[in-house]
């Protein structure tokens, strides 16, 4: 990606209906004065109208399934910690259960991130699907009720990686959507600010394959808790565009399509015949249709900046200039510590869990204007945020 305008402590995102704008404002809603020049700093919108903004730091610091570089993913512990760390907004992956509870799990897959398999009175549960083309034998949440799922407790997911997370294996239950939200409100209201949630739609034409869509009952969640429109501190996320499509015409809560590696397709675009594949969306006339209906985009890093066969960073891509250019901002995925999931040059040592230069990585994607990162450590993308902003 291209440079951009330097950032600078108290930078705020401000999110329009199919377009953004960047500024120091405060949050609320504002109209473009016909014909006026963009604020310095300030993104053009695409389509003009209403705007609004979202009160959050650029760069943004997004715990990635809460805290997954310390904690197991999608609990409350790992929430929790990512809360007391800083970060300024705290993702959730929503699957629903057998009776159209939404929990929050990466995958609806639960045999690596749960104790299941110690259960043997769920041993027949445990069976092969083919979920978005991919054939995956285990236990999955759609067949389960929520009470079921309650008996269950949370594991590392990659234990081999992130050995000290098994400390609190079986510490902390699945949690439902519902119970992140009373959690999020309880909190806000001790600390004297809202609490950020970035809430992702898995699966969702799967799911509504089998009659049990996300977006509907998401959307009553939204609106019981006030979470529903233009200004609440919720960001929705998906990487089926018509999942964010269908959420856009039932709330107002801003959305951004993830994007996945540049020859792949979305699901719902293999489903419906769309041949379109990421490569195609991030061109300009991509962007423009996302634009239409979203706020943002979420790419993997490597469509910001790709890896040469050694896996070292080679130029970064006009991704950033271009979705600016359509009013997009752009929250990529995802930054970790240890050597493995790092560009070769930021790796130190030999061994492949250990923590590398995760900073020198932090700068070299900030540097290309992106307005927030999904990190599983958050205290190090905060120190990384403060480092490249002078804050």
């Amino acid at each position: 990606m291209t440079e951009r305008a330097q950032t600078g402590p108290g930078r705020r995102i401000m999110l329009g209906a199919g377009a953004a704008m960047l500024g120091t404002a405060a949050l609320g809603t504002a109209a473009a004065p016909a014909g006026a020049a963009p604020a310095t700093g300030s993104v053009p919108a695409a389509s003009g109208g209403h705007r609004f903004r979202l009160d959050l730091p650029v760069p943004t610091v997004i715990g990635h399934r809460g805290t997954s570089g310390y904690r197991p993913e999608h609990t409350l512990g790992s929430y929790q910690l990512a809360l007391d760390m800083g970060a300024h907004v705290i993702e959730q992956d929503l699957v629903p259960t057998r009776d159209g509870h939404l929990v929050c799990r990466h995958e609806n897959d639960i045999t690596a991130t749960t104790d299941v398999a110690a259960h043997p009175e769920f041993a027949s549960r445990r069976t092969t699907k083919k979920v978005d083309g991919v054939s995956l034998t285990g236990w999955f949440t759609e067949d389960f009720t929520l009470a079921e799922l309650k008996t269950l407790r949370a594991t590392e997911r990659i234990p081999g990686t992130r050995q000290k997370n098994t400390l609190y294996d079986g510490r902390w239950e699945i949690p439902t959507f519902e119970e992140v939200l009373r959690w999020a409100d309880r909190e806000g209201r001790r600390r004297g600010k809202p609490v950020w949630l970035y809430v992702e739609t898995k699966h969702p034409t799967y799911f509504r394959g089998l009659g049990l869509g996300l977006e509907e009952p998401l959307v009553k969640l939204l609106r019981r808790y006030d979470r529903h429109r233009r200004q609440s501190p919720l960001i929705l996320q998906s990487f089926e565009p018509s999942s964010i499509q269908r959420l856009s015409r039932l709330v107002s809560t801003p959305g951004v399509v993830l994007l996945p590696g540049a020859g792949e397709r979305p699901w719902d675009f293999v489903v419906s015949g769309d041949p379109r594949t990421a490569a195609d969306l991030v061109k300009p006339e991509g962007l423009k249709w996302i634009a239409s209906y979203a706020q943002g985009i979420g790419p993997t890093l490597d469509l910001i900046i790709p890896k040469d066969s050694s896996g070292r960073l080679t130029e970064p891509t006009t991704l950033v200039r271009d979705a600016h250019a359509r009013g997009l901002v752009l929250h990529p995925y995802t930054m970790r510590n240890e050597n493995t999931f790092l560009p070769a040059e930021f790796r130190r040592g030999t061994d492949p869990v250990a923590y590398g230069d995760a900073f020198g990585a932090f700068r070299a994607y900030f540097a290309t204007g992106i307005d927030g990162i999904f990190s599983d450590n958050p205290d190090t993308a905060l120190l990384a945020a403060a480092d490249f902003t002078g804050s």
